[in-house]
């Protein structure tokens, strides 16, 4: 998983470094004209971005980085990245079970939770611009086809890197 830096603070149970990394406002935008966000967006008057030398890293090394960012971060990794990004848009099974969703998870107030829902009609309606997308009725389920579009994502034959010389080596000795 993909660690984001933000400006909000934190949530309780939440650790530094596992959940986030917490930051103020001044440090985010410091880093962001270093350049050292690959991708940022401000969501409910605070501020999330990815930080760029990780992630690049583990992309460069060959291994999958799975992120939980909204939309706007997801259009801007495609155009950074766009033939090692795969959009999965993960949608609730109806309104009534987002809603008590965000109620159960204790941490969040009254109005953060209004606000959520109030702008929950407009995330959504961002899902066509995602390569998949899955409802998310069973938990179990929902990561069981999110691991099969990783399966399927990393043999596709463009992302399999020394294919066409394995192909060509097959192919001399026949």
């Amino acid at each position: 998983m993909s660690v984001s830096v933000t400006t909000r603070s934190p949530r309780p149970g939440e650790v530094e470094g596992r959940d986030y990394f917490f930051i103020d406002k001044a440090e985010f935008e410091r880093r962001k004209r270093a350049g050292e966000l690959l991708e940022w967006a401000e969501v409910f008057g605070q501020s999330y971005a990815t930080p760029r030398g990780h992630v690049l890293g583990l992309v460069e090394a060959g291994t999958d980085v799975v992120f939980d960012i909204d939309w706007q971060g997801a259009r801007q990794l495609k155009r950074q990245m766009p033939k090692d990004v795969v959009r999965v848009f993960i949608l609730p099974p109806d309104g009534t079970t987002l809603e008590r969703r965000l109620r159960t998870r204790n941490q969040d107030s009254e109005v953060v939770v209004q606000r959520r829902l109030a702008a929950a009609a407009d995330e959504i309606g961002h899902w066509d611009e995602y390569d998949y997308a899955l409802v998310n009725a069973d938990l179990e389920t929902t990561v069981g086809n999110l691991v099969g579009i990783v399966g399927a994502e990393r043999v596709k034959r463009e992302r399999q890197t020394g294919l066409a010389a394995f192909v060509a080596d097959l192919l001399a000795d026949l």
